[in-house]
C-alpha cells in the first residue's frame, strides 16, 4: 500500500509538471523560439543523415571513389550497374502498396498545414523518406527535398502535438521544420525561411518570423558543426546589368514559365498513361527504372537531382547542342521516374534543369544577335531560379538561393525580375506549382498552405437549424392553412409520399390572394432539386446559394431525407467569424482554444 501510495503521487507530480512545461510554451513567446530552435537543429540533423544515408548508398552501388563524388557527375557507367535502377523499384512499389492498403493518402507538410491543423504521421513521414532515400540511392531522376521536408516538418508536428500546442502554433512549427530542413540542405538560411513562408506556412507572418529565423539559424549551424559544406555555385565572368539584359532576363523567365508547365503536365501525361496500362502498382517503379536505363547510358548525369551534373556544366562550356540534348533527357527522366512511381520531388531536379535552359536561351540569343548578349552562367544561373520558380511555386525562395549561391547582388536582382515573371505567368497560365498541381489531381482542391481546413470542418450537418416545420407534399394550400395560420413559421419543408425532401414553402406566399385553396401545396414550392449536403462545406453551401437565388435551403442525408434547414445568412456569419478568428491567429495574436 505505502509503494502504491507512492506510485500515484509521484505519477500525479509528473502529470503536474508535464502540464507546468505545455502552459510555458503554450503561452511564452520565449518559450516558443527554444522549441523552434530544437525543431531547426532535429530539421538540420535529419537533413544530413538521410543526404548521407543517399549518397551512401550511391556509393556502395555505384562505386564512387570519394566522398565529394557526384553521381551525376561521372562520365560513364558500367550498364550492369544500371540494374539498381529497376532492382531498387521493386522495394519502393512494394512500400506503396503496403501504403496503399490504409486507404488514405500519405499526408504531407502542405496538405498537413492547409487541412490539418500541422498534424503529421509519423508513419507517414517514415514511408516518404524510406520511398525517397532508396529512389535517390538508386540514381532515379528525382531529389531528396520531399525526403527533408517530411521529416523536418514532422518533428515539428510531433513536438507540438506532444505539448498540446494550439492549431496555429503546431502551424508554425511544421513550417519551421522544413524551413530548417532546405537551410540545411542548401547550406542557405534565408533559403530555407523563405520555403517554409512561401510554401509550407502559406504566408509571410509576423508570428513565424522569428521562429522561423532561429530554426533555419540553427539547422545551418548543424551542418557546420558536421563539417558538411556545399561548394558555391560558379559566379559569372560578366554581369554588368543594363536595361537591355533585364529585359532579356524577363524573356527568360518567361520561357521558364513554359517550360515548367510542360514538364509539370508531362509528368501528369506518363502518370496517367502508365494507370490506363493497367501495370500492378508494385511494379511500376521497377518498368520506370528500365526505362531510365536507356537514357542514363547516353549520359549519367540524368541520374539523381542533378548536383554534381550542375556543378560540371556550370564550369564547363558545353556546346549548344549537348546542352539542348541534356535538357530534354534530364526532363524526360524526371517525367518518368515520377510517373512511374519513384518517390521525390522536382525542386532539386528543376535547378539542374533550369540551370541548362538558361544557358540554351543564352547561346541561342547569341546567334540571333551575332555575338553573346548575355553571360552563359549568369544565364544559367538565373534559368535555374526561375524553372524552379515556376515547378515548385516558391519565388523568392529561389532568389535567395542565388544570392546565398554566389552572393553577387547585381546577378540576384536580375533572378527577383525572373522569378517574379516565371512565378506569375505559370499561375497565369497554369494556376498551380507542381505540389498543389497534385493534390487538384486528387481533387483536394489546395492553392497552398493557408489553412482552410476550418471550412471544411464548417458543414451544413453543423451549422443546420435542425427540426423543421414537414409537411407532406401532396396536402391542399387549404389544409396548410388550417394547420399553420400566418406569422406560425417562416417557411415550411416538405416531404414526399416515401419521406424525401420535396421542396420549401415560404407560408406567406400561400396566404396570397391568388392562391387557389383547392391547389395542392407542391405547387408552390421553391428550390425542389436543390438542396444540401450534410458533409457540404462552407464554400460549397455559398455557391449553392448563390446558384439557387433562395434564402433558406434544406438539408438532407443520403436518401434525401429531411436533416435541417440552413439560411443563406447564418452560413455567411459563421464563415465570417472563423475567417476572423484564422486570420487572428495567422497574425500571431495568441487566443484560447
Amino acid at each position: 500500500m505505502p509503494f502504491e501510495t507512492e506510485l500515484t503521487s509521484a505519477r500525479k507530480h509528473v502529470r503536474s509538471f508535464t502540464s507546468a512545461v505545455r502552459e510555458v510554451f503554450r503561452t511564452r513567446h520565449d518559450a516558443f523560439l527554444v522549441l523552434a530552435l530544437l525543431v531547426g537543429l532535429l530539421a538540420g540533423g535529419l537533413s544530413l543523415l538521410q543526404g548521407a544515408l543517399a549518397h551512401g548508398l550511391q556509393a556502395w552501388w555505384y562505386g564512387l571513389s570519394d566522398g565529394d563524388d557526384r553521381l551525376s557527375s561521372l562520365p560513364h557507367l558500367a550498364p550492369w550497374k544500371l540494374l539498381a535502377l529497376p532492382l531498387f523499384g521493386l522495394p519502393i512499389g512494394l512500400i506503396s502498396l503496403a501504403a496503399r492498403a490504409r486507404k488514405r493518402q500519405l499526408v504531407d507538410a502542405v496538405e498537413a498545414n492547409a487541412l490539418h491543423g500541422g498534424r503529421m504521421s509519423m508513419r507517414d513521414n517514415l514511408i516518404v523518406a524510406t520511398q525517397t532515400i532508396l529512389s535517390n540511392g538508386c540514381g532515379a531522376s528525382v531529389g531528396l527535398e520531399a525526403a527533408y521536408a517530411q521529416m523536418g516538418a514532422g518533428a515539428g508536428s510531433q513536438l507540438g502535438r506532444i505539448l498540446r500546442l494550439r492549431r496555429a502554433d503546431i502551424r508554425i512549427l511544421v513550417g519551421t521544420g522544413a524551413a530548417a530542413a532546405i537551410a540545411a540542405a542548401f547550406d542557405a538560411p534565408l533559403a530555407g525561411a523563405f520555403y517554409g513562408f512561401e510554401i509550407v506556412i502559406g504566408a509571410y507572418t509576423p508570428a513565424a518570423l522569428a521562429p522561423v529565423a532561429v530554426a533555419v539559424l540553427g539547422a545551418v549551424a548543424v551542418r557546420a558543426a558536421a563539417g558538411a559544406q556545399l561548394a558555391m555555385l560558379p559566379p559569372p565572368t560578366d554581369i554588368g546589368l543594363e536595361f537591355r539584359d533585364y529585359a532579356l532576363y524577363i524573356l527568360l523567365g518567361v520561357a521558364s514559365a513554359l517550360a515548367g508547365v510542360a514538364i509539370m503536365r508531362l509528368v501528369t501525361l506518363i502518370e496517367q498513361g502508365v494507370e490506363r496500362t493497367g501495370l500492378p502498382r508494385w511494379l511500376r517503379p521497377a518498368i520506370g527504372g528500365l526505362l531510365l536505363i536507356p537514357l542514363a547510358m547516353l549520359t549519367p548525369q540524368v541520374l539523381s537531382s542533378g548536383h554534381g551534373a550542375q556543378h560540371l556544366d556550370l564550369t564547363a562550356n558545353e556546346p549548344l547542342r549537348w546542352l539542348a540534348l541534356l535538357l530534354l533527357l534530364k526532363s524526360l527522366a524526371s517525367a518518368i521516374s515520377l510517373g512511374f512511381g519513384f518517390r521525390g520531388g522536382l525542386f532539386f531536379a528543376s535547378l539542374f534543369t533550369g540551370s541548362l535552359l538558361g544557358a540554351v536561351v543564352a547561346k541561342l540569343l547569341g546567334l540571333a544577335f551575332g555575338h553573346p548578349p548575355l553571360d552563359v552562367t549568369g544565364a544559367a544561373l538565373i534559368g535555374m531560379a526561375a524553372l524552379a520558380a515556376s515547378i515548385v511555386g516558391a519565388p523568392m525562395t529561389m532568389a535567395m538561393l542565388v544570392l546565398e549561391g554566389t552572393h553577387d547582388f547585381a546577378l540576384t536582382s536580375a533572378a527577383i525580375a525572373a522569378v517574379l515573371v516565371s512565378s506569375a505567368m505559370t499561375r497565369q497560365i497554369f494556376g498551380f506549382s507542381f505540389s498543389t498541381w497534385r493534390f487538384h489531381l486528387r481533387g483536394a482542391e489546395i492553392k497552398s498552405a493557408r489553412d482552410v481546413g476550418w471550412v471544411r470542418n464548417l458543414t451544413a450537418g453543423v451549422m443546420m437549424r435542425r427540426g423543421p416545420i414537414t409537411l407532406p407534399a401532396a396536402m391542399s394550400v387549404a389544409e396548410v392553412r388550417q394547420r399553420l395560420p400566418l406569422g406560425a413559421t417562416t417557411r415550411i419543408v416538405l416531404v414526399d409520399a416515401a419521406g424525401g425532401y420535396a421542396g420549401i414553402v415560404v407560408l406567406a406566399d400561400i396566404y396570397a390572394d391568388r392562391v387557389k385553396p383547392q391547389s395542392l401545396v407542391a405547387e408552390h414550392a421553391q428550390s425542389r432539386d436543390l438542396a444540401l449536403a450534410e458533409d457540404a462545406d462552407a464554400l460549397a453551401i455559398m455557391r449553392q446559394f448563390d446558384r439557387s437565388q433562395s434564402d433558406e435551403l434544406a438539408v438532407v442525408d443520403e436518401h434525401r431525407r429531411v436533416l435541417g434547414v440552413l439560411s443563406e445568412r447564418f452560413v455567411r456569419k459563421r464563415y465570417a467569424e472563423e475567417l476572423e478568428r484564422s486570420q487572428r491567429e495567422l497574425l500571431g495574436e495568441r487566443t484560447d482554444d
